[in-house]
């Protein structure tokens, strides 16, 4: 199994925050691997919020490659970070040539365009880059999205964090979502580390997807670009609450009615009956086989967490208003947030959504038998 914490704060917060978290967890994760996804990010990224951010890993020729092919498009580089590693790499760590954080400014032509385009070029930009990498292996790219920064290497996270200088000020975020695992049901691919990301939104899950296949091959026939490489069965997970929120427009309340639809008598008594049995029946090919725990953040910094019927990976969320996380164990919360109210802690079950706004006020929750507050 693997270990996530994830948090969200009205003030900045460095990503080794997250990763002390994932080793306070340490004998339930392999140590194999770490993902980060930083958003809502301060320092000198926040000169830059509206211009998209190249993250990845290149080698020098990699990098070479990409600005020709980045210049033929237009985009002009405005601000570049890399990470600068200390010393030697951990064990079972690669050693990398640079590992990149890039802000572009995009060509005139791509600001005029309507957003739903500008987002559908810039995913068609990040899977351009991704399959030129991918063909001479000296590219590896994560996202290319406003205000985000995805970083993910093969090592103990804790090890891995220091190595890479993840505690430094230019790093600093509001949204962070962290795991500690790399796939290793199969080869290591860092395309298979989580979190996967998706045009502003990204998840990350602890469990096992037995229903990987069909899902993986209903989404990747709906024309959405984006919706390929699969090598994980988690990143499933991503894509189906991209195809809730972005390709059928419902909030995150209905994120779990299409991964876990309701049955028999709760269904039937549901006040919106009719439109989850049609939700259910369009959507069929996207219900879950767990046991899974998903910890996501939304375009607009939501974050949440769900667990299937199964209830099988640990969850559970806490803080206090200003500071809220959601973590696989309670001991990464104590790594955390020491001075919260232990009594306010939530575990969410197999028929709740733990939701905090970016506001981070309060842990709202939502339940799949209580009214879906949408206009159907």
């Amino acid at each position: 199994m693997c270990r996530l914490f994830s948090l969200t704060s009205t003030s900045c917060v460095s990503p080794m925050k997250a990763i002390e978290a994932l080793d306070m967890m340490k004998e339930g994760h392999d140590g194999s691997g770490v993902g980060l996804f930083l958003s809502s990010l301060e320092g000198p990224f926040s000169r830059y919020k509206g211009l998209p951010i190249l993250s990845g890993i290149f080698t020098r020729n990699g990098f070479k490659r990409m600005e020709e092919y980045m210049a033929e498009l237009g985009f002009i580089p405005r601000f570049q970070l890399t990470l600068d590693t200390t010393g030697n790499p951990p064990p079972g760590t690669p050693r990398r040539e640079i590992y990149l954080i890039q802000v572009f400014d995009p060509p005139e032509e791509f600001k005029s365009l309507e957003p739903v385009l500008q987002e559908r070029k810039l995913t068609e930009t990040r899977l351009n880059l991704r399959h030129m990498g991918q063909e001479k292996e000296d590219m590896v790219v994560f996202s290319f999205w406003p205000d985000v920064i995805t970083i993910k290497e093969v090592g103990d996270p804790l090890e891995t964090g220091q190595y890479l200088g993840l505690d430094r000020e230019e790093l600093c975020a509001r949204q962070i979502l962290a795991q500690g695992r790399q796939n290793t049901n199969y080869g290591i691919n860092l395309y298979a580390c989580h979190p996967f990301f998706i045009q502003g939104v990204s998840s990350m899950t602890n469990g096992e997807n037995t229903a990987f296949v069909p899902i993986k091959e209903y989404l990747s026939t709906q024309g959405v670009v984006g919706y390929e490489g699969y090598q994980s069965d988690s990143e499933v997970f991503t894509h189906i609450l991209h195809f809730t929120l972005k390709e059928m427009g419902l909030g995150i309340e209905a994120y779990k009615h299409v991964i876990t639809p309701l049955q028999g008598s709760d269904l039937e008594a549901h006040p919106d009956r009719e439109f989850l049995q049609r939700l259910k029946q369009a959507c069929r090919r996207l219900i879950i086989d767990g046991p899974n725990c998903v910890i996501g953040c939304l375009p607009d910094k939501t974050m949440f967490m769900v667990q299937d019927r199964k209830k099988l990976r640990p969850g559970i969320v806490g803080g206090r208003p200003g500071l809220y996380a959601f973590s696989s164990e309670a001991c990464g919360l104590d790594a955390v947030i020491p001075d919260r109210d232990k009594s306010l802690d939530f575990q969410p079950m197999h028929l709740d959504t733990a939701i905090v706004s970016p506001e981070c006020k309060e842990v709202r929750i939502c339940r799949q038998t209580q009214p879906l507050p949408l206009q159907h």
